[in-house]
């Protein structure tokens, strides 16, 4: 159940971090690409159950 929630609650992070603002543009891929890396892992641990 808290997997679930904590993997919803990434997904929206990541789709906000994306850079949809002109000012945003120069940031870049690394919001989008941290949050993107922390995805996958907390992805992996529950897939394995660790979560």
């Amino acid at each position: 159940m808290l997997g679930t929630i904590l993997l919803i609650i990434l997904v929206l992070l990541l789709i906000g971090a994306l850079p949809s603002w002109p000012y945003s543009a120069a940031w870049g891929p690394a919001p989008a690409g941290i949050l993107g890396t922390i995805l996958i892992v907390v992805l992996i641990l529950v897939l394995l159950g660790r979560i």
